[in-house]
């Protein structure tokens, strides 16, 4: 009955066997189900009957009134919808549909006036990837006629005799055993099996219900290609993959006995007369052989995309190989101290009362002055506390070498000072950090990774700095994202203790060991850690006192973030040493009233400013409420970020203005900087009367080949910079190539700037491999031989050298985009979308570029805060006008520029754009633009050659 009944089921799938493809997977999947116990009996003719007839009631009308003319239609539709993707049946989507929701003619205008400036190209299309190993057709995959197995197969035994009454058991009969290993092998090999070979393990009984289909397609009609078994082999493993998993039971069907049952390796029992070559299949597809990507596709860079050849008409380089440069070498001081603390003690215990450190409130009045004697015993205060006073089970919480937090708001320097030599006092490393306010800080999760990697567990902070972190519902200070869990510690008096008498703190000469961590933010947008030992530190305060002519006594002005880069080493390190008097002036006040520096220079009768050429374009714009102001006391205006080739008009329009004021030229002095290298090069005050040296007027197509060219101010595309001085004192500098071996550069070519000083970071925290591969490099002469025994610190600075031994900066490695060969700064093309008519469109000049990669080049990318009044028609206009501007200045196109609703850009702790969290949004589709303007055709020059046909690659038998 069970062979009758079986027969039954086939015959009736047998006019339509197209069409029964078309069943759902889970209908297909029962009927096996449903046909395997009605074989071993477990249920009756008439409950198979009514089961099946229940199931594909949906579909009989559909095969019974399918004509004998059409199936074969249907069939043939069917074929091509299950041939592989590379197959001449697929048909490409059209490309020439468009998104409304960013249709608009304005929109359509600039695209076209865009268009119009370019030579009208051809682009090719892309073609689909397919597999090299399944190029053969659909034919190559059909199993043989057959309509039973030889009697040896115990797995088509039963198959033999559901079809012993059909007219087609006299067909011939070839072993079916090759067609399915050779199904075994394409499944495992071609690419459209590839999900099945990633997701090892398949369930038993979906390979079953596998089998049962392949099963039923070996019985009918041979004349008729069946679809591609192996698709139908990941599509039904596809659909049990989405079931939940089925617990393995051993059971024991009624009927069989156990010689006639084995097991298979997961434990679930099947029966005794499956072949071996299935069971080989069912032990494949648990653990499939993962072949390499390379087996799956040809994706080689010069076959996929258009490689561009170097233009023979650029410029090269033309010079002499650069000789290192070496800097005036450090003075001998009798009485220089062996260590920054032993400078603190003898000042504290010499001279207590001579004023350290003034600090302003958002008023602009002093609110503290911190004097010497101040904070020598502070810091001891909070060194014995740290030591002997924080402990956890009767054990001490802190031991000398563990780092600890600082985290101080801009607006209260004393108290940051104090911790900071508390924590060298208690021989505790700091790693000074910026307050978070927020859960969702820019950046703030990298410097949890920060404080996780250096293990820092305590965290310094002022009363009221720790009220305004937010809180948990315990009260206790919330665990901000990517942070490790902290104890947080007020440093305030009434939380610290006075030391005993007989306790003195350890006061030892600079050791090899860490001072403090400051940390640095990639391009990408990793946080790393950067160490200064006690000797760097200490040479580099010697080599700022020499370059700076600093004397004791002398009044400073702060203007910068006292907790890291130059803030940090002028007005926290090196005026400790030279005891002189800092005015600190914070974030906050500046934001209130930008020309309070330049009053407190004139109150103080300060001698140098420590600025930033934003501080002067502020101050500028402030500068006609006040009259009786007077910049007559200044020796040195250093401005540190001269490294930046912009900061020269701020330079220049502020001398212009403030030279009536007493302000002479030769104040200026801008100097480059780097965390990895600290100061690397100050312009020194030259000789009173001695006007500065002169600028280089550059060509920015030279800059982008790093050729320097001399070029005119009457062009356009010309980049004037200013120098930067001279190599710090007791240093050695040179310039390398960017990329590969780092050959000394030419003297007339651009290159990073890498220098070999005893006043330099040493390495990133915790990262050897990026230290040795990174951080340092040893520079090599064209022969191949290293210029010195021992390593240079690269600066991540871009410059040369120029005439008079003086550094000249051209930009950073941070802001490098290399696209289609050519080096751009982004520096550069922001200050060439902010002349375009900032003000109209751009909310307060907030831009951001940087490159993002596509089809293996960079891109670059634009993304601008629009004024809240500023209309979609005029923001396209400008839009428009900063392409075409970037184009002619830069010769180089713009891959997206985006404008986004004001103040929604992420920002950095002092109000500057955060750049690398901009682009992981940007990536992330979450900075939501309300316009954007899109241009792929001006910079994606390499696009896919048209795809060739792929040999055919036989298959071994």
């Amino acid at each position: 009955m069970a062979e009758r009944n079986s027969t039954g089921l086939l015959m009736m799938l047998e006019p339509t066997p197209a069409i029964a493809m078309t069943l759902p997977v889970e209908v297909r999947e029962k009927l096996a189900e449903l046909e395997l116990e009605l074989s071993e009996g477990d249920i009756t003719q008439k409950g198979y009957e009514k089961k099946r007839a229940k199931l594909l009631a949906p579909y009989i009308p559909q095969i019974q009134d399918t004509e004998p003319s059409l199936q074969k239609e249907n069939r043939t539709q069917m074929l091509s919808q299950a041939a592989p993707p590379g197959s001449k049946h697929n048909k490409s989507r059209a490309t020439n549909t468009r998104d409304e929701r960013f249709r608009s003619d304005l929109h359509t205008e600039a695209v076209h006036a865009a268009l119009a400036k370019y030579k009208e190209r051809k682009m090719p299309m892309p073609s689909k990837r397919r597999s090299v190993l399944v190029q053969s057709s659909v034919e190559a995959c059909t199993p043989p006629d057959t309509s039973s197995a030889s009697e040896d197969e115990g797995s088509l035994r039963r198959a033999g005799r559901m079809v012993s009454s059909t007219p087609y058991q006299n067909h011939p009969a070839p072993n079916v055993e090759h067609w399915f290993n050779r199904v075994i092998q394409g499944s495992s090999t071609s690419s459209s099996a590839s999900s099945t070979s990633s997701h090892p393990g398949g369930r038993v009984h979906a390979t079953t219900a596998v089998l049962a289909d392949l099963m039923a397609y070996t019985q009918i009609d041979n004349h008729s290609a069946p679809p591609d078994v192996t698709g139908l082999l990941e599509h039904s493993l596809h659909a049990d993959r989405d079931r939940p998993p089925v617990a393995s039971v051993k059971v024991v069907p009624r009927g069989y006995n156990h010689s006639s049952v084995m097991e298979t390796a997961d434990g679930v029992p099947v029966n005794s007369r499956v072949s071996s070559k299935i069971q080989q299949l069912l032990n494949t597809l648990k653990r499939p052989k993962r072949p390499s990507l390379r087996e799956f596709f040809i994706d080689d860079f010069e076959e996929l995309v258009d490689v561009q050849q170097p233009d023979p008409n650029q410029p090269k380089a033309e010079g002499n190989q650069m000789s290192p440069l070496a800097g005036e070498p450090l003075g001998v001081v009798t009485n220089w101290p062996p260590s920054l603390l032993a400078s603190l003690q003898r000042w504290g215990i010499t001279q207590p009362r001579s004023p350290c450190l003034t600090a302003l409130d958002n008023a602009g009045k002093p609110v503290y002055t911190l004097t010497y004697g101040k904070l020598w015993t502070r810091s001891q205060k909070l060194a014995y506390t740290l030591l002997n006073k924080l402990s956890t089970r009767n054990e001490p919480l802190l031991q000398p070498g563990d780092r600890v937090a600082l985290v101080f708001p801009n607006s209260d320097p004393v108290m940051f000072m104090v911790a900071f030599y508390g924590c060298l006092l208690a021989e505790l490393i700091p790693v000074p950090i910026e307050v978070p306010l927020t859960r969702k800080d820019a950046g703030s999760q990298q410097i949890g990774f920060l404080l996780g990697s250096c293990g820092v567990t305590l965290a310094l902070t002022t009363d009221a700095c720790q009220k305004g972190l937010p809180k948990a519902q315990t009260g206790e200070v919330v665990t901000f994202k990517g942070w490790p869990r902290l104890l947080w510690f007020v440093t305030d008096g009434k939380h610290v203790v006075k030391p005993p008498k007989d306790w003195h703190p350890t006061i030892r000469e600079a050791n090899n060991e860490i001072a403090y961590i400051e940390y640095k933010t990639s391009k990408e947008g990793s946080t790393m850690g950067i160490t200064v030992s006690h000797p760097a530190m200490l040479a580099h305060c010697h080599a700022l006192t020499q370059a700076c002519g600093y004397t004791e006594a002398e009044t400073i002005c702060n203007v910068l973030d006292f907790k890291r880069d130059a803030g940090l080493w002028h007005g926290v390190l090196t005026s400790v040493v030279t005891r002189m008097h800092v005015i600190s002036i914070p974030y906050s006040l500046m934001k209130v009233n930008p020309l309070s520096w330049i009053q407190k220079v004139h109150t103080y009768k300060a001698r140098v400013a420590v600025v930033k050429s934003r501080d002067m374009h502020w101050s500028l714009l402030a500068q006609r409420d006040q009259r009786d102001i007077s910049l007559s006391s200044l020796r040195m205006l250093i401005v540190t970020d001269g490294a930046n080739p912009w900061s020269i008009s701020s330079c220049d329009a502020f001398l212009n203005v403030f030279q009536a004021r007493g302000l002479r030229p030769e104040v200026i002095c801008p100097c480059a900087s780097s965390a990895e290298g600290m100061t690397v090069a100050i312009r020194r005050p030259p000789e009173s009367g001695v006007p500065p040296p002169g600028k280089a007027v550059l060509s920015m197509s030279g800059l982008s080949h790093s050729v320097i060219r001399v070029d005119t101010e009457e062009k356009l595309s010309v980049l004037t910079v200013q120098d930067v001085g001279q190599v710090m004192p007791g240093a050695l500098v040179c310039v390398v190539r960017v990329e590969g071996t780092p050959y000394l550069c030419q003297t007339d070519e651009v290159g990073e700037i890498c220098v070999s000083s005893g006043s330099t970071g040493v390495a990133y925290y915790g990262l050897p491999g990026m230290t040795k591969n990174t951080f340092q490099t040893i520079p090599v002469r064209a022969s191949g031989g290293p210029i010195s025994g021992r390593p240079f610190t690269r600066t991540s600075l871009l410059g040369f050298v120029g005439p008079d031994n003086l550094v000249f900066i051209v930009g950073r490695m941070d802001g490098l985009m290399t696209v289609c060969g050519r080096r751009h700064n982004a520096d550069d093309v922001v200050a060439t979308a902010l002349a375009v008519e900032p003000m109209k469109f751009v909310y307060r000049g907030r831009i951001a570029v940087f490159s993002v990669s596509v089809l293996h080049d960079e891109r670059i990318v634009v993304v601008a805060e629009q004024r809240p009044d500023a209309s979609e028609e005029g923001s396209f206009q400008w839009m428009s006008r900063v392409l075409q501007a970037i184009d002619s200045i830069h010769q180089v196109g713009v891959y997206c520029l985006a404008l986004v609703p004001a103040n929604t850009m992420p920002k950095a702790p002092l109000g500057g754009i955060h750049i690398s969290e901009t682009k992981q949004r940007f990536l992330e589709g979450a900075l939501h633009p309300c316009n954007v303007l899109m241009c792929p055709h001006s910079c994606v020059t390499n696009l896919p050659k048209p795809r060739q046909k792929q040999p055919v690659l036989l298959e071994k038998r």
